[in-house]
């Protein structure tokens, strides 16, 4: 039979353990894992009732599958404009692109997203970061694709009643206003925590969009279930850190967790226009 104080320690580790693996988690290390976290643990309320919605329109939508959906489309106005299939569905969105962040990795210039994907921790890190992911309409993942945001002053409305819009020829996607702040802060957790660059017009845009549209309760609350998942938070969501123009990165996303070649290889081209 055990010691006493050998069978009390036990259990407390016991406990500790259960403690840290069921209320932290574990991050997720790929994409995909990362959209069955999204929808378990973030976003599993977030679909109906008048919750936070798809991000570039407030759809509501039903949860298919290990992560999908079907948004309802009456509900908050939305009309295809050229991919029903698309349309029809939720997909889960980078709002920092993927294309974006990869392009400043050596990985994507040797074979894309792929190579990167089989080559590279720190791309499949940046890629499965809970922080920057989304649920979108999968037509408007499609039409924002890769695009700069920006603002249309004179666009017309492209998917129904959705207020979000895109320029093709200019490449330029605004969102709704009602997620602009959020997109800013995302914008900025991602290139401080993985030292990507953003261009001086991206900069002065998210600063106006970040002061003009402050942090919302869903975004902290967002927040929060997103650290308990991956250990940190968006410390431009809580109010620890402030983006001001020619803000130097922390990197502190990739101490560590680069070698010597990567690190060698990290400036390669610019995040956005």
């Amino acid at each position: 039979m055990l010691p006493r104080f050998i069978k009390s320690n036990f259990i407390a580790l016991s406990l500790a353990l259960f403690f840290s693996s069921t209320v932290f988690g574990t991050a997720p290390t790929t994409f995909s894992k990362a959209k069955v976290v999204l929808k378990e643990q973030i976003y599993f309320d977030q679909n109906s009732n008048g919750a936070s919605g798809t991000i570039y329109c407030g759809c509501d939508w039903e949860w298919v599958g290990r992560s999908g959906g079907r948004i309802d489309p009456k509900r908050c106005g939305y009309e295809v404009r050229a991919i029903p299939n698309r349309g029809e569905r939720t997909e889960i969105e980078h709002v920092f692109a993927a294309s974006h962040f990869g392009q400043q990795r050596q990985c994507w210039q040797n074979g894309g997203r792929k190579n990167c994907n089989k080559t590279d921790p720190v791309f499949n890190l940046m890629e499965a970061d809970l922080h920057n992911l989304t649920v979108s309409v999968g037509e408007l993942n499609a039409d924002r694709s890769n695009y700069r945001f920006g603002v249309l002053p004179n666009s017309k409305k492209q998917h129904g009643q959705c207020s979000s819009t895109v320029a093709f020829k200019q490449r330029v996607f605004e969102p709704r206003d009602d997620v602009k702040g959020k997109i800013a802060r995302i914008n900025f957790y991602m290139a401080d925590r993985y030292g990507l660059r953003l261009s001086d017009q991206q900069q002065k845009l998210f600063i106006a969009w970040s002061k003009q549209y402050p942090v919302t309760p869903w975004e902290l609350e967002r927040d929060r279930r997103i650290a308990r998942v991956m250990g940190h938070h968006n410390e431009f969501v809580t109010g620890k850190r402030a983006w001001r123009l020619g803000h130097r990165n922390s990197r502190e996303g990739i101490a560590g967790s680069i070698t010597s070649d990567s690190a060698n290889s990290w400036d390669v081209h610019m995040a956005a226009g």
